[in-house]
């Protein structure tokens, strides 16, 4: 069940954070522009300094601690389900995920490189710069440093409006059906 919650938590994450930029970007748009923007980088001709400001997108909005944040819920898995299926392995089990530890500790930031390229291959290297500014400032700072709390109540208010559609959706079919003749 926890795992459940995670893996919501973790997808309400993407989506708010997607949002997230989205707004940013409809804010940049609604702003008067002196030139018009320049366009993404096609795949495959994305320039060093194009990517490095990426890089710096992904790691100042907050997006590669959620990288970070999945491998020991993945280490956790795989100890519990072992653990489960074949209890004589546990301590060995342990010792192998300790040692492999190092090594799966450098996996967040292969993620945060492919993420680095979708955003060079997405937005403008102006338009990155432009982001990286925004999450490196002071509301910037405290828009990332916020995410967790705000991730965490907006999952718990989904849930329960998620349950309560549910259950208002149900009863108007209901009555729309019995106004049929129908009674389910």
């Amino acid at each position: 069940m926890q795992s459940v919650f995670r893996s919501i938590r973790l997808t309400a994450a993407c989506a708010i954070f997607i949002a997230g930029f989205a707004g940013l970007a409809t804010a940049q748009k609604s702003a008067p522009q002196a030139a018009p923007p320049a366009a993404p980088a096609p795949a495959g001709v994305i320039k060093p300094s194009h990517l490095a400001a990426a890089r710096a997108l992904v790691l100042s909005s907050g997006m590669a601690r959620s990288f970070t944040a999945i491998i020991p819920e993945f280490v956790d898995q795989i100890g519990a389900s072992l653990s489960q299926t074949r209890p004589e392995l546990t301590q060995d089990l342990k010792e192998v995920l300790t040692n492999l530890q190092p090594e799966f500790e450098r996996l967040p930031d292969q993620m945060t490189g492919f993420a680095a390229q979708i955003f060079a291959q997405h937005l403008s290297e102006p338009d990155i710069n432009t982001a990286v500014a925004f999450f490196t400032s002071a509301a910037g700072k405290n828009y990332v440093a916020s995410q967790p709390a705000v991730l965490s109540d907006i999952v718990t208010a989904m849930q329960g409006w998620q349950g309560k559609i549910s259950t208002d959706m149900m009863t108007r079919v209901r009555e729309e059906m019995k106004k049929k003749g129908h009674d389910i």
